[in-house]
């Protein structure tokens, strides 16, 4: 897809965490900073994203919370980090919305779920969710951005049943590709 003809400096890019951002613990969580690694290019890619994009949003599910396998200080101490070493390099992120909910909590509000759009639309009435993307490695990322009215790219190999605007091996070559 040619972003160039159709992202102003008006769009929002909203991404998943594990899995896009940070190396994902395949059945498990991120639960200190020493368990958070970024995945290869991330740093240099949100350096693109932040000339690219009026609004930086992350957008992630956090269930261990909800499980009692860590705590939401914890989650915020590695989100603190992410923070910290993206803008220690010349990006930035504008806010992250977690939701610490388990699948089994009746009207959660995870994805796919647009619910943490919303929060975010709330947060910075200048978005436009038709002006906005969405980068997840899963179907419920997909799916999220779908359910907002947002285009979608997925990163990664993980299986996708849904159809997004766009796919890319990673982060940093969907940043290249802007």
């Amino acid at each position: 897809m040619d972003w160039n003809n159709i992202i102003k400096d008006d769009w929002t890019l909203f991404l998943d965490r594990d899995g896009v951002i940070n190396v994902r613990i395949i059945d498990g969580y991120v639960k200190k900073i020493e368990e958070f690694e970024f995945l290869p290019g991330v740093i240099d890619a949100f350096k693109i994203f932040k000339d690219r994009f009026r609004r930086l949003i992350i957008v992630t599910n956090q269930q261990g919370i909800g499980k009692s396998l860590m705590t939401i200080e914890d989650v915020d101490k590695v989100h603190d980090f992410m923070i910290q070493q993206i803008e220690r390099n010349g990006g930035r992120i504008d806010k992250i919305y977690c939701c610490p909910q388990l699948k089994s909590v009746v009207d959660n509000y995870r994805k796919p779920s647009p619910k943490m759009a919303y929060f975010a639309k709330e947060d910075f009435p200048d978005i436009d969710l038709s002006k906005s993307i969405m980068v997840g490695d899963m179907n419920s990322d997909i799916e999220f951005g779908m359910n907002a009215g947002m285009k979608t790219v997925f990163v990664g190999d993980n299986e996708l049943k849904l159809n997004p605007d766009a796919r890319y091996d990673s982060l940093y070559d969907f940043a290249k590709s802007l």
